[in-house]
């Protein structure tokens, strides 16, 4: 979906489309606060 708006935007040069593509790639980011927990989670010993 990211290369496909990142496409229209590049053809059409519309800034609703470039909008839609900047929301698209931040949901697709991962979220720094929520992998940290994760990796802390796997790093603490078994109990």
């Amino acid at each position: 979906m990211l290369h496909f708006t990142w496409k229209v935007f590049s053809e059409t040069g519309n800034i609703d489309t470039y909008l839609l593509f900047k929301e698209l790639e931040k949901d697709h980011e991962p979220r720094t606060e929520e992998f940290s927990e994760e990796l802390a989670e796997i790093d603490s010993p078994i109990s």
